[in-house]
């Protein structure tokens, strides 16, 4: 039985995840209406993965002394206005500062969250309590982002954004009702809690979040175009499509919750980047066969999504008393993944290597964050060795 105070936060990861992975849905309507190219387009889903990396840290810093709820319904009230902003953008320079502040508020929420649902969840089943929050980003995927993407290619983009804003009062007003009050999470100071980041576990785990996502990313920022130009699928087919890989992204996540707590968090994120190079290299030789794309796009909405709430819980653990600070550090580099991915992929794909190209970069990213991963198991294996003598 799901508690009802984790609910309201399932409803902002909804309105966030919406926001967030929409825009991969209506790349080339963007591009079509701003006369741009896709590549050009896809420097708007950089533009709110920058957003996030800016505002986490900041936001979560000045809001540390304040009580969760009050703080989660601030981060709320900008995502409304900033969404909203963006269905009036005249133009794609306005679109990337609408974009940019949208992503403000992401990280922070999601960080505070974090640490919220982790204290309302029973002892034992944090990972899991932390994954229903993150459940509702992956629920987008499944409902919320298909209508958008519809509501993208039959009327207009811009109808998207108003709906995304509405789904944000919705949010605002459960995080009123059922949240209930608790204590400024800070217990220590600032000062102490940004010491954390001088240690090297705290980079250790930001790189690994930055570049093993970025798999992730080059997949699912492209998946548009190439489910339509390389596996052949009308334009019509791709808010189906997003609802495949959404589904996948729903049981991804709920096992990566519940394989952070049968094992251990760094174990479950060490399975989830090998699985994510893998189904990738899959994605990459099967794309212009059309059963296999759609296979594949359950298999990795799945395989993707189980990293995400092993690499959060790793974070808190590791973070001690500056853990909703080190939470917001994840979700921001959660965020600068999208932009590198969405980035990077897009090199090969204007070099004229093709659309699936930008999968191969995926995989050199996520095979990139294990040996990262490996690296930060094997210090942290020798810092408690020497603790211990």
């Amino acid at each position: 039985m799901i508690k009802k105070s984790l609910i309201p936060l399932s409803l902002g990861g909804l309105s966030i995840g919406t926001t967030e992975f929409v825009m991969m849905g209506l790349l080339q309507d963007v591009a079509g209406d701003f006369h741009i190219t896709i590549p050009q387009a896809g420097y708007l889903i950089s533009a709110y993965a920058l957003g996030v990396v800016i505002g986490a840290p900041l936001l979560v810093a000045a809001a540390g002394k304040y009580p969760p709820k009050k703080v989660l319904l601030f981060l709320m009230g900008m995502f409304v206005v900033f969404n909203g902003l963006s269905a009036f953008a005249p133009d794609r320079n306005w679109m990337f500062v609408a974009r940019l502040l949208s992503g403000l508020p992401h990280g922070a929420f999601f960080g505070v969250g974090s640490v919220v649902a982790s204290k309302l969840a029973d002892k034992g089943k944090e990972a899991l309590a932390v994954s229903i929050m993150f459940a509702g980003l992956t629920v987008a995927n499944v409902a919320a982002v298909p209508v958008g993407t519809w509501l993208g290619h039959y009327y207009s983009w811009r109808f998207t954004f108003g709906m995304i804003a509405g789904i944000g009062l919705l949010t605002i007003l459960f995080l009123q009702l059922w949240l209930p009050v608790m204590e400024p999470a800070r217990t220590t100071s600032l000062k102490a809690e940004l010491s954390f980041f001088k240690t090297a576990p705290a980079w250790f785990l930001i790189a690994i979040t930055s570049i093993g996502t970025g798999g992730l990313f080059a997949w699912i920022s492209y998946i548009s175009p190439i489910m339509t130009d390389v596996a052949g699928f009308n334009k019509e087919m791709v808010p189906y499509i997003m609802i495949l890989a959404g589904l996948g992204m729903v049981v991804g996540n709920l096992l990566g919750g519940k394989l952070c707590d049968a094992t251990s968090a760094a174990t479950a994120c060490m399975i989830s980047l090998i699985a994510i190079a893998v189904c990738l290299v899959v994605n990459y030789f099967i794309a212009s066969n059309a059963t296999m794309a759609l296979i594949m796009t359950f298999v990795t909405g799945v395989i993707t999504f189980s990293l995400g709430t092993p690499i959060q819980m790793l974070m808190i653990r590791t973070a001690g008393d500056a853990a909703m600070l080190g939470a917001a550090a994840t979700q921001a580099s959660f965020n600068l993944g999208n932009a590198l991915g969405a980035f990077l992929g897009g090199l090969p794909i204007a070099a004229g290597l093709g659309l699936a190209s930008s999968l191969l970069v995926g995989v050199v990213m996520a095979l990139a964050g294990v040996l990262l991963l490996w690296w930060f198991t094997s210090y942290s294996a020798k810092r408690a060795e020497g603790v211990a003598a």
